[in-house]
């Protein structure tokens, strides 16, 4: 088994059931720990922006690289998409996209790597995560100028191939991407290593949409500290608490 095999045959195998199962073990088991760990409390500075750019950009990303990838060529076929318009569309999109969430993830790096207080509260796994998300991001963009040099679409189809053969189990998949380019080759190495670690990390807070707090009853209580060390009684605690509308 050569190296191409074990790294597009074999790897996306492996990155996907620590996935999937990584996911699954640790939502049952450490519910506590899924979460953002948001960091606004400490320092709200940069967050805002870095947070919104980062992730905006990450969905659109995303759902390229979801629809793009994984959508069959005969549906873009019948629809008159050829490859090469696809192609062109995904470098437009995917470079705004990427350069929005390069920003978004230098600013959130900053802010981890250079705020003493933050920086006492991050875990390893934070500001690797975010390492590794800004090297993916790099390759990303370097890949464009080479899409370039190939307008039509023959690259696309590459790893459409590749990822198509990969979840419908293909043997032959590592076989469409052997004569990739390199910045290719590890751009997707780095993003199945990425999806390998997701379940360590704070990330899997992506995996968690709160509808369920848009129906929720009644009222959440917060006291102010000054509540907390004031004495008791119902005129105190009249004043001291604010009922916040969910």
């Amino acid at each position: 088994m050569d190296l191409n095999q074990i790294l597009f045959g074999v790897y996306p195998y492996i990155a996907l059931t620590v996935l999937a199962l990584g996911s699954v073990i640790r939502f049952d088991r450490e519910q506590y720990t899924w979460r953002s760990g948001s960091s606004q409390l400490l320092r709200r500075k940069q967050l805002m922006a870095g947070s919104v750019l980062f992730h905006l950009g990450v969905l659109v990303i995303f759902a390229g690289h979801f629809v793009g990838l994984l959508t069959p060529l005969a549906v873009f076929d019948a629809i008159g998409v050829t490859h090469g318009a696809k192609q062109i569309l995904a470098m437009a999109a995917g470079g705004v996209a990427g350069l929005m969430c390069l920003a978004g993830c230098v600013l959130l790096l900053h802010r981890r790597l250079f705020d003493a207080r933050i920086r006492k509260t991050s875990s390893f796994s934070d500001i690797a995560i975010l390492i590794l998300l800004t090297m993916q991001l790099l390759l990303g963009l370097a890949t464009i100028p080479l899409s370039a040099a190939h307008l039509d679409g023959h690259e696309m189809v590459k790893f459409m191939s590749w990822a198509q053969g990969i979840f419908t189990l293909q043997p032959g998949a590592a076989g469409h991407v052997a004569d990739a380019h390199p910045i290719f080759k590890a751009h997707l190495v780095l993003g199945m290593t990425i999806l390998l670690l997701f379940p360590f990390t704070r990330l899997v807070h992506m995996l968690s949409a709160p509808v369920w707090y848009l129906g929720r009853r009644g009222w959440q209580v917060v006291r102010t500290r000054r509540a907390l060390r004031a004495p008791s009684g119902p005129a105190v605690h009249a004043r001291a608490t604010t009922q916040i509308a969910k």
